[in-house]
């Protein structure tokens, strides 16, 4: 029986699915700090020591939040987690993972003593191979110890504070794991990564699938594509290496008239299920299946416009994606209804800041019709760690979602967080630029927005923040047609200067991509960040509904709004922490959707 977008959906990975059932790990594990980093030494990894482990955590809620149930928010750089699992030996021919969808930042993983897998990167996931530890039917020890150096400025850490106690624009870790942990048999050979990406101009798909090892005899790969009733496509080739890339045709696509009944779009989010099959060319037999989606979709700019199958004006906000309760993680249903939020606010996307949102987020993205840009969180020091971590950790967040249809956009650097002097240090701005251009050599397909805000170089679309709070000054400032060729009357509207020596408009698209940030007046004493304040809820209608009619009636391509939701103490959110719309929905959505003149 063929899966359904409602099996996908539950899914931690839900681009790459098997029929055959996945045990979820979330819940209560065993748990201690380790002040002192002598686990290793005492052997805490071993099944027979149970001492250490005084408090239960539950997974995949951070220890920092109270979801966890531990809600203890200080400096604790190595974390140690532990239960027991009643496991079965998979069957002939097949194997037993451990998938962990995020650990931050640095993990190790042993069953019953034996180190069975490791891990840097606090963003994005990994599998280890347990098949040679389990012992059938015995019950054995699952040990996971998580390093997270709050002081290590170095490490891409986004949002998070390195203080104790959250300042500024700065919110509490998340540590440890934070995403879901699972368990998965699969074939002794199978697929491990499968990308989509559409070519709607050539009529085409490419796909390209990688294999868990080098196949001992040539393998035969089927996919078929189907939209709703209709099959696009099917095809067959050879798998002869590891890694397969090859060209699906797409007749249907040639009908130059009649792509709206093909194409994704956010009015229009049509996704096409695809199935992938394994097959041995000799004997015939199956040796892998898996269901997955795809959406049809050209992303373009030039001549300062920025294009979804054709010309689109962004209208995005700023998410954090924190929770009061759970800060970086979150359940399957929030996830879902923060999507469900931005699009019923009249957003057409969001720009997903300095967080690698959950896959199960970007599902719903796919599926409700969502733009993101998709964005690396930041180190704050420069140098060769700082460069070897970001671009690792970089490289699998690219792999991991270039299918997803809804991201539109790559961020490997913002706000020169990691990069504090690119006009002063050349190599901060080689750096810039050679990130950026990795991203393009791992995804063409896409433009990059690199590096956003200010100090721009290499870049496909120039990203501004402005945080005025006159609609008369953005007007002044975006408002003239010679933006759209990179004209600016004001290059300097913020702290640093908006284009690095040299740098020259060659059609990219401009972008307001923070600006607003305004919030409620606080209460004396009360802990707040915010650009601005208003004191009633008319006055803050007045203040959003001038500064979002001044970005839309200008020569920018887009916005987005700071931001989505209050996140700690930075409360300019159009929606509270506990995500309650501060207008009613439907002035917040009449406002949003100001409409486009000319």
């Amino acid at each position: 029986m063929p899966l359904t977008h409602l099996d996908l959906a539950g899914h931690p990975r839900p681009q790459l699915v098997r029929e055959a059932d996945w045990h979820d790990l979330s819940g209560p594990w065993q748990f201690a700090f380790d002040d002192a980093d002598l686990g290793r030494s005492e052997r805490w990894m071993d099944p027979s020591v149970t001492a250490p482990y005084t408090d239960v955590v539950t997974v995949p809620y951070p220890p920092e939040s109270k979801a966890s149930g531990i809600a203890d928010s200080g400096h604790h750089p190595v974390l140690w987690y532990r239960r027991t699992l009643a496991l079965s030996a998979p069957a002939d021919g097949h194997r037993l993972l451990l998938h962990f969808g995020a650990v931050d930042y640095r993990a190790e993983v042993w069953l019953d003593g034996r180190l069975v897998g490791r891990h840097e990167g606090g963003h994005t996931g990994f599998s280890c191979d347990l098949t040679d530890a389990v012992r059938h039917g015995a019950e054995q020890v699952l040990v996971v110890r998580a390093e997270d150096q709050p002081l290590d400025a170095a490490q891409p850490r986004g949002k998070q504070d390195w203080r104790e106690r959250p300042h500024v624009i700065w919110y509490h870790r998340t540590s440890g794991i934070w995403q879901p942990v699972w368990l998965e048999e699969v074939p002794d050979q199978h697929l491990t990564t499968l990308h989509w990406t559409p070519d709607v101009a050539h009529a085409r798909v490419r796909c390209a699938l990688r294999l868990n090892r080098w196949p001992r005899r040539t393998l035969r790969t089927d996919v078929r594509l189907v939209l709703g009733d209709r099959v696009l496509a099917e095809q067959r080739v050879l798998a002869e290496d590891q890694e397969t890339v090859f060209d699906i045709a797409v007749p249907a696509l040639r009908h130059a008239q009649d792509l709206d009944a093909l194409l994704w779009s956010p009015e229009s989010p049509r996704l096409v299920d695809a199935t992938v099959v394994i097959t041995d060319s000799e004997d015939g037999h199956e040796i892998d299946r898996v269901t997955s989606y795809l959406g049809l979709r050209d992303i373009g700019w030039e001549d300062g416009g920025f294009q979804l199958n054709k010309p689109c004006f962004l209208r995005l906000a700023l998410q954090q994606g924190y929770w009061p309760d759970s800060h970086l993680a979150a359940s399957a249903d929030e996830l879902r209804r923060d999507a469900e939020l931005a699009k019923e606010a009249g957003l057409n996307g969001l720009r997903v800041h300095q967080k690698l949102e959950d896959p199960r987020f970007l599902y719903w993205a796919d599926r409700l019709g969502l733009m993101l840009w998709a964005e690396m969180p930041s180190a704050f020091a420069f140098g060769t760690v700082t460069m070897e971590r970001v671009v690792r950790e970089w490289t699998e967040a690219v792999s991991r979602d270039l299918s997803h249809p809804s991201i539109v956009a790559w961020v490997p650097v913002n706000e020169s967080w990691s990069t504090p002097n690119p006009a002063l240090v050349p190599q901060q701005r080689h750096f810039i630029d050679s990130v950026y251009h990795l991203t393009k050599a791992l995804d063409p397909s896409r433009p990059a927005v690199s590096n956003d805000g200010w100090e721009i170089s290499a870049a496909d679309i120039w990203g501004v923040h402005d945080y005025t709070q006159q609609a008369s000054v953005l007007r002044e400032r975006y408002g003239h047609a010679s933006l759209r060729q990179g004209e600016f009357t004001d290059p300097w509207p913020g702290a640093k200067r908006l284009l690095l020596p040299g740098v020259l408009h060659q059609g990219q698209p401009v972008v307001l991509s923070e600006f607003g940030g305004t919030t409620f007046e606080p209460a004396e004493g009360e802990a707040w960040f915010g650009y601005d304040t208003v004191v009633t809820r008319e006055e803050y209608a007045e203040r959003l509904s001038s500064l979002v009619e001044a970005a839309v009636d200008s020569g920018l391509a887009g916005f987005c709004f700071t931001q989505f939701t209050d996140t700690e103490q930075e409360t300019n959110g159009l929606f509270t922490a506990v995500r309650t719309p501060k207008l009613p929905p439907a002035e917040l959505r009449a406002i949003l959707t100001w409409p486009r003149r000319g």
